[in-house]
């Protein structure tokens, strides 16, 4: 069975639960069954030289360089800040139906440009996502190009 999961207002059905943008896979989302968090998350942080700045791995910051992301963990998902001013980096949550949702975020990708997510759509360099559905069959949720 497929992940769905929504970046801001577009849905994604039947994923593999990888999400690649521009085509290089940066986070990875594994539904769980038992208690705690409702999504296992595996995700790289990058500056704008592309150099690796945090990464969690299974909900856990195992690389944050100079203590500046903060990782907080609810029964309904995750949320990744910056520590100086708490600026979102990445929210999910996890809904009904075990529906993935990245409401919103703001992070560099691989390549080194921004990913924005909004509640109203995302973009990087020259993509954009907005409302809608797209079924994935089991392939990774594609942002950006």
């Amino acid at each position: 069975m497929g992940i769905d999961v929504k970046v801001g207002p577009h849905w994604y059905r039947n994923s593999n639960g990888t999400v690649e943008i521009e085509g290089l896979p940066q986070l990875e989302l594994e539904l769980r069954k038992t208690g705690g968090v409702p999504v296992r998350l595996n995700f790289a942080v990058f500056d704008s030289g592309g150099k690796l700045h945090a990464k969690v791995e299974a909900n856990s910051l195992v690389i944050n360089e100079q203590g500046a992301y903060h990782l907080l963990r609810s029964e309904k998902g995750l949320m990744l800040t910056l520590t100086s001013n708490a600026k979102r980096i990445l929210t999910i949550t996890v809904g009904d139906n075990n529906q993935v949702e990245i409401p919103e975020g703001e992070f560099y990708t691989l390549k080194g440009h921004i990913l924005k997510i909004t509640s109203q759509e995302w973009t990087v360099e020259k993509a954009k996502g907005v409302e809608g559905e797209t079924d994935m069959k089991g392939e990774p949720v594609a942002i950006g190009g």
